[in-house]
């Protein structure tokens, strides 16, 4: 079945057939009444209670809500393969059939498609060729079909050019959008993604946010999205749904933050106007090269970059321009090949993109103990910081048993116990609703204002903003420029927050 004859076989859904008869209402994409679910070893807790939603074929909806309310629950309860083990009640119905019914047919995994949030946790081939096939292999799809299939939808997100590539060589927004294409190639009914936009800069974001928008109106496919940033999402969707106490509340998307700020006023000053400290930068790098083999290419060439004690250093760049392998040089978790990297940090840490590489753990208090004989941090320090990052509720689970966010408020407490001089965060805001953003902003503040310098890389502009007194950007790997705040957001074009996220922050 060629795009065309997807597009018509969608089309025919929602119109009207010829008959004499009534017109026929189309069944919903998803049909949740009074759903509840609790996670097995913890049915005393309920993650989902008493959901009754509806999400219409054809619809672009996104589903908001705070972080840990339980949206990648109820997105993944709907999926045969990614459901979680547990107890359910109520009804869930996916494309017309209840669960139990659709879970049973054959090629239900071929009706509904999902795109994590981490692109590298959804990669299970060496090459973007065998990935998008990898599929098609599993059901079983004929050679022919499956060839045709593939160069379609390569053709439809212009992935032509990087098509025989490593996936390891791809940026985020091209392993995003390979994703997108590798779910796509099974035509599915429905696609739930979970936060596809978190890890992406500004410019991969809206190519992504564009080529799904394509997918919903041209080829008819219901998109739901659980996000944080529905203002980004504004112009694309048709329906957005809040999750809450008293449930889920439908609407129409807000478009009033959409569009780029263009004033920035940032509540920082440069160091040099006294907000910094004298003497010797912390980390100071000069002509640093790296590249993770031997034979392969440069990934960072050049690199001058200072920062000075007790500031708030912002990296930025697009996906790919090597940023994260800038902070592990600082860091000394990688070591780079040619250059002077000097680091005067007394005592430093490091968050990762990924979370869970940091818990460890049964409990989240045994995450929270786990350093306090090395580092000596007391049980009042303790108890401060589960206030801090409100994390009473989660003691007695497991770190991997909460959501993204939550694991990002633990991880960061773990970290922040340890009483640092130099904080090395990298995406710090991935999986935050506006709230802990808003949160995180006054944490940093308080490390700043004890000392402690924060390097920090993001595409969080809006909190870059707030938060930082100088920024680096990278391209290609070297050094574009260094500014404060003000001056590098209101020179660019692209790279700007928009009103929305500023608007979230309390700086318009």
């Amino acid at each position: 079945m060629d795009a065309l004859n997807v597009m018509e076989g969608a089309s025919t859904m929602v119109h009207t057939p010829p008959s004499s008869t009534a017109p026929a209402v189309p069944v919903p994409a998803l049909s949740y009444t009074d759903f509840s679910f609790s996670y097995a070893g913890a049915t005393d807790r309920r993650a989902l209670r008493d959901i009754t939603w509806v999400v219409e074929r054809g619809s672009y909806t996104l589903l908001c809500g705070d972080t840990g309310c339980g949206k990648t629950t109820l997105l993944t309860c709907a999926h045969p393969v990614l459901a979680p083990r547990g107890e359910r009640s109520g009804m869930l119905r996916v494309l017309g059939r209840p669960f139990g019914e659709f879970c049973d047919e054959p090629d239900a995994v071929g009706h509904i498609a999902y795109v994590a949030q981490n692109p590298d946790a959804q990669i299970v081939c060496d090459s973007v060729w065998h990935e998008m096939a990898f599929g098609l292999e599993n059901r079983g799809v004929p050679q022919d079909l499956m060839r045709r299939r593939i160069a379609e939808t390569s053709h439809f997100f212009g992935i032509e050019s990087w098509f025989h590539r490593s996936c390891s060589e791809l940026s985020g927004g091209q392993k995003q959008i390979m994703n997108l294409a590798s779910v796509l190639c099974l035509q599915p009914d429905l696609l739930l993604l979970d936060e596809p936009t978190a890890q992406l800069d500004p410019v991969a974001a809206q190519n992504f946010l564009h080529a799904l928008f394509r997918v919903n109106r041209e080829l008819g496919i219901t998109v739901v999205v659980a996000t944080h940033d529905p203002a980004s999402m504004a112009p694309y969707a048709t329906t957005v749904a809040q999750m809450g106490e008293k449930g889920i509340v439908t609407g129409v998307p807000d478009r009033s933050g959409v569009g780029r700020a263009e004033h920035i006023r940032s509540p920082r000053r440069h160091p040099a106007e006294g907000t910094g400290t004298e003497g010797d930068p912390l980390i100071s790098i000069s002509s640093m090269y790296f590249r993770f083999e031997r034979k392969a290419d440069w990934v960072a060439r050049g690199i001058d970059v200072e920062v000075d004690r007790g500031e708030v250093h912002a990296i930025v760049g697009g996906n790919g321009c090597g940023k994260t392998t800038l902070l592990d040089v600082m860091a000394g978790v990688r070591k780079a090949q040619r250059g002077v990297v000097r680091n005067r940090a007394r005592a430093q840490v490091l968050l990762p993109q990924d979370p869970q590489a940091l818990l460890v753990c049964d409990t989240v208090a045994e995450e929270l103990r786990e350093w306090q004989g090395r580092c000596g941090y007391s049980e009042a320090d303790l108890d401060a910081m589960v206030e801090r990052f409100d994390l009473a509720g989660l003691l007695g689970q497991h770190p991997l048993d909460t959501s993204g966010g939550q694991q990002q408020k633990v991880a960061l407490a773990k970290l922040l116990l340890t009483k640092p001089d130099l904080l090395l965060l990298d995406e710090p805001t991935k999986g935050f609703d506006a709230a802990l953003r808003r949160l995180l902003v006054e944490v940093i503040d308080a490390e700043r204002a004890k000392g402690t310098t924060v390097v920090l890389v993001t595409h969080d502009l809006a909190f870059v903003v707030a938060v930082a007194d100088r920024v680096t950007m990278l391209f290609d790997g070297e050094v574009a420029s260094t500014e404060p705040v003000k001056g590098f957001f209101e020179g660019n074009l692209f790279f700007r927050p928009t009103v929305a996220d500023l608007s979230a922050l309390g700086l318009t």
